[in-house]
């Protein structure tokens, strides 16, 4: 049997996770191999399992393995990494059979990376790739403003240094530049990893090659009105920091010019009732669009806006909205923490709030409504490498 297959093993397509397991897809074709994408029969529905499905192209398969069954006895499953590491070998050893599998993916390693020094790998012998989007172990060794646990950090730093000298892994990629800086700095040389150990490589999060729309235009599709409008965009939750941001819209003047808030994305069902009683006062009334944002209206979404709203709030990873910002050239609102305040660190692409006050949002709004010049970022902008065909090469690389 030739091994001519790779297998991308994503469980939730909830948020860009599905777009990553395409998107690897399509990077391991154009280099030759067929593909399977293997998630869980709970995202049945989901456009992307339905065109494949339509399509039934032998070189790209959707596969769809339920978890395993688990006894009354829990055991390991109750530790959400030991569960998942047993989810991701089950999901592998049912859709392995019958092809020769050259190598296995895995969008999101997070799940249980932390495990691979106690379990080994859930593939057994086959090589494998692992995308990191939540190591954050190293932030306040670098710079980047995070909650400080000396005691947890050191404890994952530990487990990270063994994890990645797990058999099979050949590279492990990260959506955060700074933990490639940290292993290149500092990890493999302050901790003496051993030879054997993985390699460490920054994939910088993707944005399809796109133009803007004329925002008129944009703004026509979307049935949105005149005047300035400011976006929320992905999954919404209370992370989003979106009660924040309307409370601070209430509190400004009334006015001709006050801004539109448009909020556009599935709404988790914790925020929509409370959601909708925060925003029902505002002047102009907000647009929500409640619903999974089709990949055009996504476009005009970017097209149309003016701001881009990073306000989070405990979430202190990467932002694949900042990316889709920065290509479209609008100024976003960015919150000080994590690798979005990093990345906004120098100001160019928008103000910068330390608390999510009334006061410090209304600020920010004042100076970015007001269209205050920002430095445009230069053509060496570490965000210049957030395109489609960087990540796709960089995939294929991880496997030479």
């Amino acid at each position: 049997m030739i091994n001519d297959t790779v297998l991308i093993i994503e469980p939730n397509f909830s948020g860009h996770r599905w777009r990553y397991a395409e998107w690897a897809a399509n990077a391991y074709m154009e280099a030759g191999y067929r593909c399977v994408i293997v998630t869980e029969p709970s995202n049945a529905s989901h456009p992307l399992v339905a065109r494949l499905q339509a399509e039934d192209r032998a070189e790209l398969q959707i596969a769809l393995v339920a978890p395993p069954e688990r006894s009354g006895r829990r055991g390991l499953s109750s530790i959400s990494y030991a569960r998942f590491h047993q989810d991701f070998r089950h999901a592998y050893d049912v859709a392995s059979r019958g092809r020769g599998v050259a190598l296995v993916v895995v969008p999101y390693v997070d799940y249980f990376f932390l495990a691979l020094p106690f379990l080994g790998s859930p593939f057994g012998a086959t090589p494998w790739v692992g995308i990191t989007m939540r190591s954050n172990f190293h932030h306040d060794q670098v710079g980047v403003r995070a909650p400080r646990r000396p005691l947890v950090n050191a404890a994952k730093t530990q487990l990270f240094m063994r994890a990645i000298r797990t058999r099979g892994l050949k590279t492990l990629l990260t959506i955060d530049p700074t933990l490639a800086g940290w292993w290149m700095d500092i990890g493999h040389r302050g901790l003496k990893a051993s030879a054997t150990a993985a390699a460490i490589e920054y994939l910088a999060d993707p944005f399809p090659d796109a133009r803007a729309a004329e925002p008129e235009l944009a703004k026509a599709r979307l049935g949105l009105g005149s005047g300035k409008h400011v976006l929320v965009y992905g999954a919404i939750n209370d992370r989003k920091g979106i009660f924040e941001l309307a409370a601070a819209l209430a509190a400004r003047p009334s006015s001709k010019e006050a801004p539109t808030l448009v909020i556009a994305g599935a709404q988790d069902e914790e925020v929509r009732a409370s959601l909708k009683a925060a925003t029902a006062k505002l002047v102009p009334a907000p647009v929500v669009l409640d619903r999974f944002i089709s990949i055009e209206a996504e476009l005009d979404l970017f097209s149309a806006c003016d701001v881009v709203w990073l306000g989070y709030k405990g979430h202190y990873g990467m932002s694949g909205v900042l990316v889709q910002a920065y290509r479209f050239g609008k100024p976003v609102i960015a919150t000080a923490d994590g690798l979005i305040g990093w990345f906004c660190r120098t100001g160019e692409l928008g103000p910068m709030v330390d608390d999510l006050s009334v006061a410090s949002i209304n600020r920010a709004l004042d100076v970015v409504l007001a269209g205050v010049p920002h430095a445009t970022p230069g053509a060496q902008h570490l965000l210049e490498r957030n395109t489609l065909s960087q990540f796709k090469k960089t995939l294929r690389q991880a496997v030479i």
